[in-house]
């Protein structure tokens, strides 16, 4: 954003108290709270709930520009729960996108780095990720319960974000996978921590080597989704849910802050196996990076048949 100041005003040598004037603009353009590019939130007071979800124009995946909205829209939540502003006791996350909750990392950026050797570049990106994660993981400190609304397929990165919630409620015929082990890689942004707490460390370990695709219904059967909904059902699931059980709500709150005492994460854990993952993708091979290569473009023709 560039300022359009006028000309400097000269100090007056008479006026007795040597003030220098300065011209500065009439108005500063001033950030509204959810004020979004690729976030579209709406607060229901009915519900008590803060619907938000991911509506990007580019590849639906965890971009720096979706990744830096996502930290002002925790700050913007937990600032207007600890204020008072928006009394919010639900955060709904859905996505826009037909067919796709999320496809998870952003594969062009990761191959640009690994071409460049940049492993720096790589650390940031995920102790990025794991960051907002973590944070999401914690309910932003606040009594809030998080929902994963997922109502397309959820892949990679998408499927480690929702791993990171409270609730997860999942159309039938939506699938979930972790395919980064199909081009020399692994899930670097918390699906090891996430699943080996859920489902122990030999369970999680085979899910992720396996880098097959899962069904929302055999995740339920797992633990892992909690309520199922039909084709199109989604979101009347997630407010039936709320309905239900937002008499409860402050025990459910209790219950999740005993379950992170109980099987504590730190962050630091998460940020440790992210320099993991990043020491690995400097040594993909070419062929490697060709398939990721692939992966893009393929991801790229399901952005054109979305605009079609």
């Amino acid at each position: 954003m560039t300022l359009d100041y006028g000309a400097a005003v000269p100090a007056n040598c008479n006026d007795h108290h040597q003030d220098r004037a300065i011209d500065t603009p009439d108005t500063v353009p001033v950030r509204q709270p959810f004020q979004f590019v690729d976030l579209e939130t709406h607060f229901d007071p009915s519900l008590d709930t803060l619907w938000t979800y991911m509506r990007q124009r580019s590849r639906p995946s965890f971009n720096p520009g979706l990744l830096a909205e996502f930290n002002q829209w925790q700050n913007d939540i937990a600032h207007a729960r600890s204020s008072g502003i928006m009394p919010i006791r639900y955060v709904v996350l859905g996505s826009r996108f037909p067919g796709v909750f999320s496809l998870g990392g952003d594969l062009d950026l990761f191959a640009g780095h690994i071409r460049k050797g940049d492993r720096d570049a790589l650390v940031r990106y995920g102790r990025a990720c794991v960051q907002i994660l973590h944070r999401n993981m914690r309910s932003l400190d606040q009594p809030i319960i998080t929902i994963g609304l997922v109502e397309g397929d959820a892949l990679g990165g998408g499927f480690e974000a929702l791993l990171s919630f409270n609730v997860v409620i999942a159309e039938r015929g939506t699938s979930f996978g972790l395919p980064e082990t199909n081009f020399g890689l692994f899930p670097g942004m918390g699906a090891h921590c996430f699943l080996s707490r859920r489902l122990g460390a030999a369970r999680a370990e085979q899910m992720i080597l396996s880098g097959r695709t899962y069904s929302a219904e055999e995740l339920y059967d797992l633990g892992i989704v909690h309520a199922l909904a039909d084709a199109g059902r989604g979101r009347a699931e997630v407010e039936a849910y709320i309905r239900q059980n937002r008499r409860r709500h402050s025990g459910h709150c209790a219950i999740y802050e005993a379950s992170r005492s109980v099987n504590p994460l730190a962050l630091a854990e998460l940020e440790a196996v992210v320099d993991l993952w990043a020491d690995a993708a400097l040594r993909l091979s070419d062929a490697d990076l060709k398939l990721m290569r692939r992966l893009v473009g393929a991801q790229t023709r399901l952005l054109d048949k979305a605009a079609a």
